[in-house]
């Protein structure tokens, strides 16, 4: 039988992050440079919570988004995001996000910051499962 997969398996590893006396303005800049959708705020090197892109478009100030160089990532972050240890089983993550309606989950490694693993990640990992289930040729196929 085979074991389900931890989190560590599909996370986002090495994560870029943002201190939380940055600006708004700074954070979307870097999701943007990098394509991702959340980024782990840090006080002090110490992890406290996440900040994401949708929350950020939420606020934007103007059709230019002017005023965000203004606000700190401290507004707009979410304080005690889910966290988890890398060796969780996936499916408790998954069904803690679906349950709990959360788009982001912190991984930890001996309680630092390890990795990251959004919606959009457990969407591409989904995907990719059909896609080796019911791979053509498979004799799996329907009518």
């Amino acid at each position: 039988m085979k074991k389900i997969p931890s989190i560590k398996s599909v996370m986002t590893a090495f994560p870029h992050w943002i201190d939380i006396n940055d600006s708004v303005e700074a954070s979307k800049n870097m999701m943007s440079a990098h394509e991702i959708s959340h980024l782990p705020v840090k006080a002090n090197g110490d992890l406290v919570g996440v900040v994401a892109f949708h929350d950020i478009q939420k606020m934007q100030v103007g059709v230019d988004g002017s005023g965000l160089k203004d606000v700190q990532v401290k507004e707009v972050c979410v304080f005690k995001p889910y966290m988890v240890d890398m060796d969780e089983p996936l499916d408790n993550v998954l069904v803690h996000m679906a349950n709990f309606h959360i788009g982001s989950v912190i991984v930890l490694k001996n309680k630092r910051l390890a990795g990251v693993f959004t919606m959009h990640d457990a969407c591409r990992c989904f995907a990719e499962s059909l896609r080796y289930q019911f791979r053509a040729g498979s004799g799996n196929d329907i009518a």
